[in-house]
């Protein structure tokens, strides 16, 4: 029976230029050599199966060789490079010092670099494994390392770095030698499989890849591995069957299933994926992989990020089409928040359970959006009919009611035109507010008020004249505070184009029920966080949509708002994809005729209201309220 050789000895490489992913440190090697600048010590270090012995070898055989080809590489032909590659060098040592780590094995080394070489210019010595010495074995090699012999060149390789010692390290040229990259290994296995007359399909060859986790020599074993179940032909099933690797295929159906917001065969495949024997742990991390594939092929720039094969890369741009960047990054940060978790849950199946149906509920929206766009028409629309607003001066644009014809034009301050415009009832919008300006909202509203739709309260057709603005006493009045009023009416082009970039970034349109969701969910989080009165204060009502961008919201006191205020408005915003939108907190003042004394002064008060001996008897002593 002949003999098997492994394809990681058979295809290794013995030229720089076979050495695969490391191009960087080839090309300086092979300047260094041409321009005669060697180093008296080299050190690779980097990750197992990346070539480190490999370039050893060749920069020693190419070092030594009689005739080198304009390439930098070693001819062959010569007696040195023939006696390298029948492993009977003269010129060229070996050592393991994973086995030879002791104080006399570095001594025995340094006797043998007394001798001059008998033929040939160089004598090399390749001590692998090197962070295996002991600390006496590295002080003894210390002054042979500095200052040996012009004909001695030392190569040291480890995985392990910081093992050795900083003397050590001064005393080299050190070059790492990086994880090779998922194209560069299938390209690899596909040369090897056509050398070995194997017919293997792209997709399996990633998945081998992939597996060897930037590893050659793991690759390689990995494909001899799965040649051997497979015969000839090597499929991507075969591939998944014997490495028991999760099929992708399995997190497109259930990304399909939480687009369409259908929860049961969700379920059903984690079922089916748990019952094929894979951890829950490693499916919620394929799905975190999955979603950042999705979110990188919605821009083409970060399109070659994806490290996959042409067909699956077709796969995902199609699906990241059907999904929102908003909730690409929910359904990341939900999966991501599970990852952390898994390990101190106590069940852990129930917490992936979980946050898939987190990430079905929060999909609905998206879906029920998506299905009422596809149904409405334009004919079916009421048509209402608007007069053209008049002329209004600049300085109360801030308080005058203009009504706006399109979503997304800026109103104009001055409009002259005299025909009536009939347009469809579902355009009429209410005027933008001025990002110049900030709102505040003293007077309460009922609980019906506040759960009115948008659509009623903008409904009324009749224009508000335009008034100055006018400062009332805090109670059941409404107060407008304008700071447009101080500041100049025209803007500078670089805050146009700063807004104009905001505006570009992220503007889709929600619902109100879009909007109850992401609000939910915050409230959920702050409650996990253990911020309570947080959750109370915003599960106490709903808010309401203004402008189609200011998020109105009615509370008792904003002082439970002024420390997630910030983190509120960021999280509506990149939940909804919108970054237009605004928080506007309305605080509800109501006249309470009880109310409770909360400090020294008002407690005092309240006792002298019921006995009205304490004043005499404070006055009488001299008391002071100790605040």
């Amino acid at each position: 029976m002949e003999q098997f050789v492994v394809s990681a000895r058979k295809y290794r490489p013995i030229t720089f230029d076979s050495v695969v992913g490391q191009h960087s440190i080839t090309s300086t090697l092979k300047n260094a050599i041409r321009n005669h600048h060697l180093a008296q010590a080299f050190l690779f270090t980097g990750p197992r199966g990346v070539g480190k012995t490999t370039c050893a070898r060749i920069l020693a055989k190419t070092i030594n060789c009689e005739n080198l080809t304009p390439e930098i590489e070693p001819c062959n032909t010569c007696d040195s490079c023939v006696s390298f590659n029948q492993n009977a060098s003269f010129n060229i040592y070996e050592l393991d010092a994973a086995s030879n780590n002791s104080v006399e094995d570095i001594r025995n080394l340094v006797e043998q670099v007394r001798i001059v070489p008998h033929k040939g210019k160089f004598k090399i010595y390749i001590i692998d494994e090197v962070h295996m010495l002991s600390n006496a074995a590295f002080n003894a090699f210390l002054k042979t390392l500095e200052e040996p012999p012009s004909y001695a060149i030392f190569i040291l390789a480890t995985t392990e770095k910081h093992k050795i010692i900083p003397t050590i390290l001064s005393r080299c040229q050190i070059y790492d030698f990086n994880r090779i990259q998922i194209e560069d290994i299938a390209n690899h296995l596909q040369f090897v499989a056509s050398k070995e007359h194997v017919n293997a399909e792209p997709e399996a060859l990633h998945v081998i890849a992939q597996k060897a986790d930037g590893a050659l020599r793991d690759a390689l074993s990995i494909f001899d591995q799965v040649v051997s179940y497979s015969g000839n032909t090597l499929t991507y099933q075969h591939a998944i069957d014997n490495l028991n690797v999760l099929d992708y295929e399995y997190y497109f159906r259930i990304t399909d299933h939480l687009i369409s917001g259908t929860l049961a065969p969700a379920l059903l495949l984690l079922n089916d994926v748990i019952n094929n024997g894979f951890d829950g742990h490693n499916f919620i991390a394929g799905m975190s992989g999955h979603f950042r594939n999705l979110m990188v092929c919605r821009n083409e720039a970060t399109l070659q990020l994806l490290e996959t094969s042409p067909a699956a890369r077709e796969k995902y741009r199609s699906q990241s089409a059907a999904c929102s960047t908003g909730l690409l990054l929910a359904w990341l940060d939900m999966s991501n928040q599970a990852d952390l978790q898994y390990k101190a849950a106590k069940h852990p199946r129930l917490l992936v359970e979980l946050a898939l149906m987190k990430m079905c509920n929060l999909a609905k929206p998206f879906a029920s959006v998506a299905s009422t766009d596809e149904k409405k028409k334009p004919e079916q629309q009421p048509v209402t009919e608007i007069s053209t607003p008049k002329v209004i001066p600049p300085a109360q644009v801030e308080t005058a009611a203009i009504p706006v014809a399109k979503l997304g034009t800026p109103p104009e301050p001055q409009i002259v035109a005299e025909p009536k415009v009939e347009m469809p009832a579902a355009a009429i919008l209410p005027t933008p507010v001025s990002p110049d300006s900030v709102i505040l909202n003293s007077q309460p509203q009922t609980e019906q008020e506040r759960d009115m739709p948008i659509q009623e309260k903008a409904a009324d057709p009749t224009p508000t004249p335009a008034a100055a603005p006018s400062v009332t006493p805090i109670g059941n009045m409404q107060r407008t505070l304008s700071i447009s009023a101080l500041r100049k009416q025209t803007k500078s082009p670089v805050e146009e184009q700063v807004q104009q970039e905001q505006r570009n970034f992220g503007s889709d349109p929600f619902t109100l029920e879009m909007l109850h969701a992401a609000w939910l969910d915050y409230a959920m989080i702050a409650l996990e966080q253990g911020k309570k009165s947080v959750h109370a204060a915003l599960t106490s009502s709903k808010p309401i949509i203004n402008n189609q961008v200011d998020v109105e919201y009615t509370v008792g006191n904003s002082a439970s708002f002024s420390t997630i205020h910030t983190d509120l408005c960021e999280h509506l915003r990149k939940t909804l994809n919108n970054y237009a939108i605004r928080l506007i907190l309305t605080v509800s003042v109501e006249q309470d005729e009880n109310p409770v004394p909360y400090t020294i002064s008002e407690k005092f008060k309240k006792m002298a209201e019921k006995n009205p001996a304490m004043n005499h008897f404070k006055s009488k002593f001299n008391l002071e309220l100790d605040f």
